[in-house]
């Protein structure tokens, strides 16, 4: 039976939904520990970032502890990064899981350590509802209903995951490894080392963002040599509660390499996992990850 560690690396956790998340993974079949500061409310962040830090490296040193999964996103990865002891990741690999601001983290261990992470769900924001409102049988070889849960098990057990969009900007190839998340956190990477040193093609979600800024944040990164050159594709998840759509595909077709959208990569309960710094391929709108 496997062990998920869930840490609070970000925003303050709601008990209830935690509570409701650990009785979920419970019934599927895993045993659940919880972060020391799980609970800590520290103005907008859960706790302080010593804590965090402190629990960061005892779950990856733990070997009682299989998969790391955040508790939740918000604000207060990113304050964590130039703290992190790398090397000690690299000598304790275990699936580190979450998106939104954990995004940050997702980035910076896997150019730190080469180690794949994963682009999934989170605790309280997907498995606090997962079971609802048919639960799935403990049994993992039976994955149940849950979209998110098949693809999380998918991801998380090295099949070969391939995936349609449905709107296609730039036709054309890339290929490399698959890399991104959430883009406003992406962005504020910026100044670190932190882009592949690899070709790769780019996903990324964001929501309540106008699409001005969303202009600024794909200007920024294609302004870095470096973006620009290993770059070799877009992948376009959501991009929810922004101003003015048309605006966005306008933005969208502006792109010069292959680009496309509608992957199911985003904020909402159905979403997709992906291993960033896995091989992928984009073949128009279908995406192969292996």
């Amino acid at each position: 039976m496997k062990t998920i560690g869930i840490i609070a690396l970000s925003g303050v956790v709601n008990k209830k939904k935690l509570g409701a998340a650990v009785t979920n993974l419970e019934q599927l079949g895993f045993n659940v520990k919880l972060s020391n500061n799980i609970y800590d409310n520290n103005r907008y962040l859960a706790g302080n970032d010593g804590d965090k830090l402190e629990e960061l490296h005892r779950f990856f040193s733990d070997p009682q502890i299989d998969i790391i999964m955040a508790a939740r996103g918000g604000y207060g990865a990113i304050r964590l990064i130039d703290r992190i002891d790398y090397d000690l990741i690299k000598n304790n690999p275990k699936p580190f899981i979450g998106f939104s601001d954990v995004t940050a983290l997702l980035l910076m261990i896997y150019k730190k350590t080469g180690i794949i992470t994963y682009h999934g769900p989170m605790a309280c924001s997907d498995f606090s509802e997962v079971l609802e409102p048919h639960p799935l049988p403990p049994s993992l070889k039976e994955r149940g209903e849950s979209f998110t849960l098949k693809e999380f098990f998918k991801a998380l057990s090295g099949e070969t995951l391939e995936y349609c969009g449905n709107k296609v900007y730039k036709q054309g190839s890339a290929c490399g490894i698959i890399w991104g998340g959430n883009l406003a956190t992406v962005v504020s990477l910026c100044g670190q080392d932190f882009i592949p040193d690899e070709d790769f093609v780019f996903f990324a979600e964001d929501l309540n963002e106008p699409v001005y800024k969303i202009d600024r944040m794909f200007t920024q990164l294609f302004n870095i040599e470096k973006f620009k050159t290993n770059c070799k594709g877009i992948v376009l998840g959501d991009f929810l509660e922004i101003d003015n759509q048309e605006w966005l595909e306008e933005l969208f077709t502006e792109f010069t390499i292959p680009t496309v959208g509608g992957f199911q990569i985003t904020h909402l309960k159905d979403k997709i996992t992906l291993p960033i710094g896995s091989k992928c391929v984009l073949n128009n709108d279908r995406l192969i990850v292996n």
